[in-house]
């Protein structure tokens, strides 16, 4: 990649004979300031000028059909001069929208909510009472298993042995395996006698 050139190499042929191009094509080919980046932009403007009118004649349709429909909706005919038509019977049919919304006896019923957003009520044949039994009955279960025991004295001791030799080697708590392994003994008979009562 290094080793060659990265500009394009230029070409140099010689003729036998010697070349000659007239003075009119010689004076056209200097005077003439177009090259191919001044073709291209060229092209480029152009396009973007027929993108832009293209643009504008798009927006201008949408805001003529907008124009179209609201005056459509409106309760008063449109101001004269505007691109509208004017149907006179329109704000006069007793079935249109415009009539319908301007009509003394139009009520909103939506409360601000769409209709599709409501829940369906669903009746589970459930009373109140019942609910109220399953709930008291779940609570007592919970509070059943909330119980914690209080742990045995020995296991206490043991604790409170670990916690002060800890304490006391605090840089040095390899010198504590002792207290460690007598904790893990009191532990570990907690434990099976805790699995015993289970599985009666």
């Amino acid at each position: 990649m290094g080793s060659g050139s990265s500009k394009p190499e230029e070409h140099t042929f010689n003729a036998d004979s010697p070349v000659r191009f007239s003075q009119s094509v010689i004076d056209s080919l200097q005077k003439t300031p177009e090259s191919d980046r001044t073709r291209a932009q060229n092209i480029e403007l152009k396009i973007q000028s027929r993108v832009n009118e293209e643009l504008t004649r798009i927006r201008d349709a949408g805001a003529r059909k907008l124009s179209d429909y609201t005056s459509s909706l409106t309760t008063n005919p449109p101001a004269p001069g505007s691109a509208a038509p004017i149907n006179p019977t329109a704000s006069h049919d007793p079935n249109s929208l415009a009539a319908h919304l301007s009509s003394p006896f139009y009520q909103d019923h939506s409360d601000g909510k769409p209709a599709a957003l409501e829940p369906e009520k669903i009746d589970s044949g459930r009373s109140h009472d019942s609910v109220q039994g399953q709930i008291m009955d779940l609570r007592k279960k919970l509070e059943a298993r909330k119980k914690v025991e209080k742990s045995a004295p020995e296991v206490d001791r043991a604790r409170e042995k670990l916690v002060q030799c800890l304490r006391v080697n605090d840089r040095r708590p390899l010198d504590c395996w002792e207290e460690v392994e007598e904790f893990k003994a009191q532990v570990g008979r907690l434990e099976k006698k805790f699995v015993a009562g289970v599985g009666r």
